[in-house]
């Protein structure tokens, strides 16, 4: 403990001795990553974003559980590989619950809209009007 309290007090000591001693106005700006920073940090973002980071929660975590399972594969048998099927079920079925409400779909209204369009066939015209 006492090692750890004068290694301490040595580094803080060397960091006021050989510091730089002049004042910028750039020293007093936050640094973030040698962007400078425009406007206020209270930005409202759609609900898109919290959206999408929830679900790369859930399926980063379904990585995470899969990891654990592998590790103890030998151990848990089949009742454990019965197990992992199930939850592996229930995962893939709330992908695609998401996928169908077209959840993991970006951009504005419009260009949903403009999506559909597009992905749907062409109806071929009829050549007898």
């Amino acid at each position: 403990m006492i090692s750890v309290l004068v290694l301490a007090i040595i580094m803080l000591g060397l960091s006021a001795l050989l510091g730089e001693r002049r004042r910028e106005r750039a020293t007093a700006e936050p640094y973030e990553s040698g962007i400078v920073s425009t406007g206020s940090a209270r930005v409202r973002f759609h609900v898109t974003f919290y959206l999408m980071a929830m679900f790369f929660v859930v399926f980063d975590l379904e990585a995470v559980f899969l990891y654990a399972y592998a590790v103890s594969f030998r151990e848990a048998g089949w009742p454990g590989y019965f197990e992992m099927l199930i939850f592996v079920g229930v995962l893939v079925s709330a992908l695609f619950y998401l996928w169908r409400i077209r959840a993991l779909e970006w951009g504005t209204p419009r260009q949903k809209i403009c999506a559909r369009n597009f992905s749907q066939p062409k109806q071929p015209k009829d050549s007898r009007r």
